[in-house]
């Protein structure tokens, strides 16, 4: 895969975080940039896909709907079985 160089404007204490923790992991700060990049990108993939999934079930029926549905079931199916016995 071909590297693409660039210049990003970073204000200086967060330049010095970015220059320690390279140091710290014994990384230069090109990698560290591009694992930080991979991480945000991967983050605000995820997001979306929670976000796809939330409005999918948007729709479905209420928990409170579903408990009363059930209870109602239930009741119905001890009528059903009582009166076989």
């Amino acid at each position: 895969m071909a590297n693409k160089k660039t210049a990003i404007s970073i204000e200086k204490p967060l330049f010095d975080e970015i220059e320690a923790l390279a140091e710290e992991l014994d990384v230069s700060r090109s990698y560290l940039f591009t694992l930080a990049t991979r991480e945000f990108i991967q983050r605000h993939k995820n997001q979306k896909l929670l976000d796809a999934i939330n409005a999918a079930y948007k729709d479905s029926p209420e928990i409170n709907n579903e408990e009363r549905l059930r209870a109602q079931m239930k009741s119905k199916q001890r009528r059903v079985l009582k009166d076989q016995w």
